[in-house]
């Protein structure tokens, strides 16, 4: 008998209804999100979710809170490996279990999740492709209200990180090496430094490449095709090395669908550097650039 199949990557609304049906261990977590109005995400749950869905909030359970263990800079520092184990557990999730991540951004924030588990040891984590509307309207059920109570505490324990965390002070020091080739996730006119609505400097680290993690994205909400995605990476590359690629955005969030396209293109997982471009320009001495 062969044991069913995990689902690392990409999951379809189709195969997570049948995962569903076939009584596996499984969770759900909605990572829906407005950075304008962080209320939002949740508002967005509770009108309505996957059934038996939990949330996950950006602020509250994928980031440090102020004063706790951080193991990332910027505006949303990464929890403690320790710290997001324990929320896990909180929450009933296990070493056995599948998890699926979906949001209504267009992966913009459930990617985080799906980052911090693979960071965790947890290689059974899939990015629902195209969210929520696409799961309606492949006809996937609804239901409005709160998050479930767990019935028992979890008892995920860490394992080997499966994706690679980069510091600050790492980047800084690779910075103009042929061993780094830094993709920045922004919009065009953030990179640029024409606008900066968030953090204090405009512009981006010196020899950045840009590719706004929209971009990732096809009309139908799902990732577009891994050829296509591909020719689009290696056009940005250059011939520069994929294995050299460190992802960054504004604090480390929107950076994941790019590092998730590149999976979904065939090239190996790539880095990110969490604390990204506002961790960067909090030190005035690191060198800022600007324009294309």
């Amino acid at each position: 008998m062969t044991s069913a199949p995990s689902f690392p990557l990409l999951i379809s609304a189709v195969q997570l209804q049948s995962l569903q049906a076939s009584g596996r261990p499984l969770m759900v977590f909605d990572c829906s999100f407005d950075l304008a109005q962080p209320s939002a995400g949740m508002a967005q749950y509770q009108e309505a979710h996957i059934p038996g869905a939990l949330y996950a909030d950006l602020d509250k359970h994928l980031s440090a809170r102020p004063g706790d263990p951080a193991a990332s800079g910027g505006r949303h520092p990464l929890p403690s490996r320790e710290a997001f184990a324990a929320w896990l557990r909180s929450v009933g999730f296990n070493n056995a279990m599948q998890a699926v991540v979906y949001d209504r951004q267009g992966v913009n924030y459930c990617g985080r999740l799906w980052w911090m588990l693979k960071w965790a040891g947890h290689e059974a984590v899939a990015v629902l492709d195209g969210g929520l509307p696409v799961w309606q309207a492949a006809g996937g059920a609804v239901q409005s209200g709160s998050s479930p109570v767990p019935t028992a505490p979890g008892d995920f324990a860490l394992q080997t990180p499966l994706r690679r965390l980069v510091s600050v002070d790492t980047v800084q020091a690779q910075l103009g090496s042929a061993a780094q080739t830094i993709v920045d996730a922004r919009a065009p006119a953030r990179f640029r430094g024409e606008v900066e609505p968030l953090d204090p400097v405009a512009g981006h680290i010196p020899g950045a490449l840009n590719r706004p993690f929209s971009d990732n994205i096809a009309l139908d909400a799902r990732f577009k095709p891994a050829e296509l995605l591909k020719a689009e990476f290696d056009a940005l590359l250059a011939g520069r090395d994929p294995a050299s690629v460190v992802h960054q955005c504004g604090s480390g969030v929107s950076a994941v669908p790019n590092l998730i396209a590149m999976e979904v293109a065939g090239f190996a997982p790539t880095a990110l550097f969490a604390g990204s471009w506002s961790q960067w320009c909090s030190d005035p001495s690191r060198p800022c650039a600007q324009g294309a």
